[in-house]
């Protein structure tokens, strides 16, 4: 498998995320202002004032050896207009929102289709002088008869672009070299007066850019290495953002995308497939599609493809699938740092879940005292906070009830107010205060 195989799964949520949202109708409101991530318009219609780009840029850090090559693919979705046409009784044909032939309805409908461009380049190439790939996509139109119905017309617009990449030598003893790669629409359209539906003809949407190099490696801007965070400070990047992709550890290839990720983004495997609403998790999506009606179904099937997969794939999950929607860990951390398996007999938001902690005797050490259950602290909320309530605290004391730890190994203590005449109540309910140990100060009493 090459690398970009693994960054496709990665590659297919960008480009459809937002595609097609909940309740995945035509008729619904939201899917009526479409494509909002990574769009490059032709340059008539760009207006940076009105945050509408012809371009975009990413930089990232590379370590070449001897001769690297890069490879990089360009990603992007093109507008395929999908229209319904009825054939009337005297022969001609009119657009019309939506026909029934059957039991299958056809829908007008803006769809898309996905496009690839590749280049390989020498890396010292780069260093000389900024190469420019540039690139055509042709327009099309097909026909697809409905018999004595109708005809639905596909039909796509030609687009033009750049692909610009150059390579800029790092300053002081280490090395490496700063890539630079621009993306550019450069399609000419003239319209007397032009609208974003129709501009949208003419754009990239969803573009995203992927970058391997055989003979060399890649740098985290997310987490570099100490020598090179002036560097990585200085990458400039513009509507993309570039992280490592692969396994963790791998650094031979980076996904520049218009949405911020983390370095190896990966696709959760309990997602039984794509769901195109990023801003909801796959249970409360799938509950929800469960829950239209079936003229509401119908509908979702007729606008795409893709949401008559979601809606199918909803009708006929088995529970079992489901329940693994409903709640994932990935790892629980034990004192010593290494991952401990959950215990399948506690569920996994339990503290029970975990064999390496114990609220109720863990403690963690704060400006050289032991805090644990039945320590009474006082309270230093800081600026950082999101609570504002709780910074009306500051200064109170409080009694600790519980040292929690999250997934990611921060600890938490959970309190209870000594002047809160409720506080006997909230702790046999569980209905605690949390607060993390950098906020409180140690009173010397210990349980």
């Amino acid at each position: 498998m090459t690398v970009f195989d693994q960054a496709k799964a990665i590659g297919d949520a960008v480009l459809y995320e937002g595609y097609l949202l909940y309740p995945y109708r035509a008729s619904s409101a939201k899917n009526r202002v479409r494509w909002q991530f990574g769009v490059l318009m032709p340059p008539a219609f760009a207006s940076p004032e009105a945050g509408e780009h012809a371009g975009c840029r990413t930089e990232c850090l590379l370590e070449p050896r001897g001769r690297a090559v890069l490879h990089l693919r360009l990603r992007f979705l093109q507008v395929q207009r999908r229209s319904v046409h009825e054939r009337l009784p005297d022969g001609r044909y009119r657009e019309v929102p939506r026909l029934t032939v059957g039991d299958t309805e056809h829908t007008t409908w803006d769809e898309a289709v996905e496009q690839e461009v590749d280049a390989v380049l020498g890396v010292e190439e780069l260093i000389a002088q900024q190469n420019v790939v540039p690139f055509a996509i042709d327009g099309r139109e097909v026909a697809e008869s409905l018999g004595e119905a109708g005809t639905v017309m596909r039909r796509s617009w030609p687009l033009t672009g750049d692909l610009r990449v150059r390579a800029e030598p790092l300053t002081g003893p280490y090395g490496g070299l700063r890539l630079a790669v621009e993306v550019v629409n450069t399609t000419e359209w003239a319209e007397p007066e032009p609208t974003r539906e129709t501009a949208l003809r003419r754009a990239l949407l969803a573009a995203h850019v992927v970058l391997a190099v055989e003979s060399g490696r890649f740098l985290s801007l997310v987490d570099p290495p100490e020598w090179a965070k002036p560097a990585a400070e200085a990458c400039r990047n513009e509507r993309l953002w570039p992280v490592l992709i692969g396994e963790p550890g791998q650094d031979e290839a980076v996904l520049a995308s218009p949405i911020i990720l983390y370095d190896y983004p990966a696709i959760a495997p309990e997602s039984p497939g794509e769901l195109f609403d990023g801003t909801e998790i796959d249970e409360i999506l799938t509950l929800r599609t469960m829950a239209l009606t079936e003229e509401e179904k119908r509908q979702a099937r007729a606008t795409d493809p893709r949401a008559r997969a979601v809606v199918d794939r909803a009708d006929d999950m088995p529970p079992e699938l489901l329940d693994r929607l409903h709640g994932t860990i990935r790892y629980l951390r034990s004192v010593t740092g290494e991952p401990e398996p959950a215990r399948p007999d506690v569920p996994w938001w339990d503290p029970g879940a975990d064999a390496s902690v114990s609220p109720e005797t863990d403690s963690v050490t704060i400006a050289g005292e032991a805090v644990a259950a039945g320590s009474r602290v006082r309270l230093r909320t800081g600026l950082r906070r999101s609570d504002a309530q709780d910074m009306f605290l500051d200064g109170r004391t409080a009694t600790v009830r519980a040292v929690l730890s999250d997934v990611d190994g921060h600890r938490h203590l959970a309190v209870t107010l000594d002047e809160d005449p409720a506080a006997e109540l909230q702790q046999a309910h569980g209905r605690y205060r949390y607060f993390s140990p950098d906020e409180v100060e140690p009173l010397g009493e210990q349980p």
